[in-house]
Order: structure tokens, then C-alpha cells, then sequence
């Protein structure tokens, strides 16, 4: 299955300041994720919420997968020191 990726407006606002070079790999990897979805089961972040994760060197991008739309949505991408604070 080929999933569609969407990003919130606050995570397009956000990755603007990432340096050049690890924001080609930020895009790398949002770009497999819509074709190559990791085991959900692997990925799933703890808790009650619909978060999952997946890492980027020292960067962390959070998403939630929307089955029956066939939709990853980016909720989040920053540094791993301070990406779980604040989770929506």
C-alpha cells in the first residue's frame, strides 16, 4: 500500500531552521515512509495516544497513520533532547 503523507502547518513552520544537511535526511525519510511503512507495532510510541515515531540521526519525527484514508500524518519533527515535551 501507498500511503499519502500530510504535515501539520506547525511542522512545515518548524523544519525551516533544521541545518540543510539533516533536513535532506528528515525529507529522505518521510519520503519512505509513504511507500516502506515500518512495523506499526515497532514504531508505536507508549501510552494511550495514536503517535508513532521513527528517528533521523539526532531528529525525531513523531506521525500518526490514518488507515482508511490511507494517510500518514507528520505531527512533529525536532531534535530528540526536546521533541516528547508538548506532544499535542
Amino acid at each position: 500500500m501507498i500511503f499519502s503523507i500530510e504535515f501539520r502547518p506547525s511542522v512545515l513552520k518548524s523544519i525551516r531552521r533544521f541545518p540543510k544537511r539533516d533536513l535532506i535526511r528528515i525529507k529522505k525519510k518521510i519520503d519512505d515512509l509513504g511507500t516502506n511503512l515500518p512495523d506499526p507495532v515497532t514504531t508505536k510510541m507508549k501510552g494511550k495516544n495514536p503517535f508513532h515515531k521513527i528517528r533521523s540521526v539526532n531528529y525525531r519525527i513523531i506521525y500518526e497513520i490514518h488507515d482508511d484514508r490511507l494517510v500518514i500524518l507528520v505531527v512533529k519533527v525536532g531534535h530528540r533532547k526536546d521533541i516528547y515535551k508538548n506532544l499535542p
